[in-house]
């Protein structure tokens, strides 16, 4: 009899789970092993809105055509339990309560895709899977109660995975009374308690919510993760070994990446702008879907790139602040940078609205050196183009994929921000002098560019068949075959 096996990949929210998720799909229908194999992606619309949701959608669906997408219906926000009404107001903690209360939908929709399999297949034998974000971990129950195995894969690096380890060593103190002590874990290099993620510094409930998923990794079949070994590996060992989860047992870890897409949308203006510009001479910036800075940064930026004298490409988001305007492609650049500044920089800079094919971008012939907000799909992509990255962390994790890159993987530098009043602020004179640092063929920065090469080259090697990604994602697949 005939194995199939239907493999239900459950992405978190936004395209930053969603694209590695994606990735994670065409791998597993290019070398899904002897048995047939159907892949389901699983969504869930955010609680709090997000009109680019039903694009997002519309463009995965018409990119994997091999892929069936499912849109889960979408619970109601739960109220605040007693005692917490404060945290009502806290759309971080509301979200987790969400993530429970979407455990119905998903286990309706596993029941009634199981009851079909097995109506539908006599001469097949149908079995399912689940592989679940981390943000997913409440779907374990579900797993748990319709036996069926689940995995996990993590959108960040190995180093976010340490954070219940990191919280569990402070005992009744935590991360919020720290301020900038530095501090020491397993698996990770020194940081400063103001380098980890919002929600964690907070120490209220979403802080105790996102731990108390995190804690749950050994519960998993397995854990995959969007990195190579030769790029974490401290943090992998740490992981492997149980440091992470103090007194539990890890499941496998399999580093199957980095999942990157390949790109390819070469009919983009920037592009046609890059071809003109000489090898290695173009500073990008782009700060994710999210990255969006007020106007008085944006002009710190602006100054700085223009005392700089390097060649640029900067991908601007309109501001978010009341009044501002808030759809990036009407927003008037003229407005929203110093006068002058885009025709008196035009012979050397291109300034483009809201977004740009990023991944073209970064393994052009022109590019030489990314700045970036550290996300971890923007980091990857940086690595394996082989640039050296110029790190201004914004939110989330990204804190903490900066210390990273500069302290572990010495892959970039810091973009140091200053106090300014009540903010923290970049100044044009630190954006001119690390733009200038890493363009300029200083002996530091011909370092930072060598290592950056040599670790593009690991990255192709590790996916190359036979490399230790490669090797983990057939160790993977084995598991899967052999439940």
């Amino acid at each position: 009899m005939e194995k199939t096996t239907t493999l239900v990949l459950y992405p978190g929210f936004g395209v930053g789970h969603l694209s590695p998720m994606l990735e994670l799909s065409k791998l597993l229908l290019r070398h899904g092993g002897g048995a047939a194999l159907d892949v389901v992606v699983v969504l869930v619309q955010s609680p709090f809105g997000d009109p680019s949701f039903d694009d997002t959608v519309a463009r995965a669906k018409a990119a994997n055509t091999s892929v069936d997408f499912h849109v889960l219906p979408s619970p109601k926000l739960p109220p605040a339990p007693d005692g917490e009404q404060e945290q009502a107001h806290d759309h971080i903690a509301q979200m987790f309560g969400f993530l429970r209360a979407t455990n119905a939908p998903l286990r309706d929709f596993l029941l009634r895709s199981l009851s079909a399999s097995s109506s539908s297949s006599r001469s097949r034998s149908v079995r399912c899977a689940l592989v679940l974000d981390t943000f997913w971990a409440h779907a374990l129950d579900v797993a748990a109660e319709l036996a069926v195995p689940a995995y996990f894969f993590s959108s960040t690096g190995a180093s976010s995975l340490a954070l219940p380890g990191m919280r569990g060593t402070l005992g009744a103190a935590g991360f919020g009374e720290l301020s900038d002590a530095v501090l020491t874990f397993a698996g990770v290099p020194p940081l400063k308690a103001s380098e980890l993620p919002q929600l964690i510094r907070d120490d209220g409930a979403a802080c105790k919510a996102s731990l108390g998923l995190a804690s749950r990794m050994p519960e998993a079949r397995g854990i995959l993760l969007n990195s190579f070994e030769s790029l974490e590996p401290r943090a992998v060992r740490a992981l492997r070994d149980g440091l992470c989860v103090p007194g539990r047992d890890m499941p496998p870890v399999y580093c199957v990446g980095p999942l990157v897409s390949p790109g390819g949308d070469m009919n983009h203006g920037c592009l046609r702008w890059m071809d003109a510009q000489p090898d290695r001479s173009v500073v990008f910036l782009c700060f994710g879907s999210m990255g969006a800075f007020p106007k008085s940064q944006l002009k710190e930026m602006a100054v700085g790139l223009e005392s700089s004298g390097q060649r640029f490409l900067w991908v601007v988001r309109s501001p978010r602040g009341p009044g501002e305007p808030a759809d990036d492609l009407d927003v008037d650049l003229n407005v929203l940078l110093p006068d002058g500044f885009l025709e008196r920089t035009r012979d050397r800079g291109l300034v483009v609205k809201s977004w740009a094919p990023q991944v073209d971008v970064l393994q052009h012939r022109a590019a030489g050196a990314f700045v970036t907000h550290c996300g971890w799909n923007s980091t990857l992509e940086g690595v394996t183009a082989g640039l050296p990255l110029l790190c201004w962390p914004l939110y989330a994790e990204q804190g903490l994929n900066k210390v990273f890159a500069v302290e572990e993987m010495r892959l970039g530098v810091e973009v140091r921000k200053s106090r300014v009043g009540d903010e923290d602020v970049v100044k044009a004179e630190e954006v001119e002098a690390k733009v200038r640092w890493v363009m300029e063929e200083s002996d530091g920065a011909r370092a930072l560019r060598e290592r950056a090469a040599a670790a593009r080259d690991r990255a192709a090697q590790a996916l190359a068949e036979g490399g230790p990604s490669h090797a983990a994602f057939l160790g993977f697949l084995e598991d899967l075959e052999a439940r």
